[in-house]
């Protein structure tokens, strides 16, 4: 049921909202993304800056529960909207100065099960046997997993291609963001 209400009420961004620009260049990322949050945030990263939406009671009804499971309060909340196992995100960490120093990260899934894998920084692409410095989960429908600090100092992660994977897949990570007038005092 709260999967189909994502689908009826989240609005995604378009146009340059769903572009990064890594490396020097602008890439249109394989998946759709959106913010919401409460208001005099902005989270910027890959080039990009992102105001978010107010909230709105599906949003609201989710972020109160992943409060009252992990203890920690949230005020933004990034989502990304996997189409189906083609849709990706590749390797990364996030560690961008509008985060809440030492605050975790609360990632919701909705949809297909798909793997989410971590790569431990001393071992990012030497493309080791597997086992070394990888850690793979599963994230079914409803999973929360909470990323606590320092898990982004030491770990890339990562929720690669599956070809296999032909449902779709709605991802909500909540974040605990700096309101803007304290963002370049950190």
């Amino acid at each position: 049921q709260i999967f189909q209400e994502l689908e009826k009420e989240v609005e995604y961004f378009e146009d340059d909202l769903t572009k990064l620009h890594i490396f020097g260049m602008w890439h249109k990322i394989p998946r759709k993304k959106v913010t919401y949050g409460d208001p005099g945030l902005s989270y910027t990263y890959s080039g990009v800056t992102f105001h978010p939406k107010p909230w709105i009671p599906v949003l609201t009804r989710i972020r109160e529960r992943v409060t009252s499971e992990t203890g920690h309060t949230f005020n933004f909340v990034l989502i990304n909207r996997y189409k189906d196992g083609l849709d990706h995100i590749g390797e990364h960490r996030d560690d961008e100065k509008e985060l809440v120093p030492r605050s975790p990260i609360a990632s919701v899934s909705f949809g297909a099960c798909r793997d989410f894998v971590f790569r431990h920084r001393d071992h990012r692409g030497k493309g080791g046997m597997a086992g070394t410095g990888r850690i793979t989960l599963q994230l079914a429908h409803g999973s929360l997993l909470l990323m606590k600090h320092p898990t982004n100092l030491h770990w890339y992660h990562s929720l690669p291609p599956r070809r296999r994977v032909l449902a779709p897949r709605v991802n909500l990570t909540f974040r605990k963001v700096l309101p803007r007038v304290k963002q370049g005092s950190v």
